[in-house]
């Protein structure tokens, strides 16, 4: 299982910057979903800026692996 966060943090990493789309597990039946950018890959935890919101929202690499936040990188961006 480190292996895989490793994984995770090197591959969040490349693509910082990166124009993402984002959908997240809020609690029992609710997602939310939405666009933003990759600011940074800190050692625990990731932060993107959401651009509908003009806000910063930050989740673990295990949150990743959980599949409780899913990223897509949008086209157009580091492929």
């Amino acid at each position: 299982m480190v292996d895989n966060l490793r994984a995770i943090r090197e591959k969040v990493s490349q693509y910082r910057g990166s124009r993402v789309f984002y959908r997240a597990a809020n609690g029992r039946r609710k997602a939310e979903a939405r666009q933003g950018v990759i600011l940074e890959a800190y050692p625990s935890l990731f932060t993107l800026f959401v651009e509908s919101q003009n806000s910063t929202v930050s989740f673990s690499y295990a949150d990743l692996l959980t599949k409780e936040v899913e990223i897509r990188i949008l086209p157009g961006d580091k492929d």
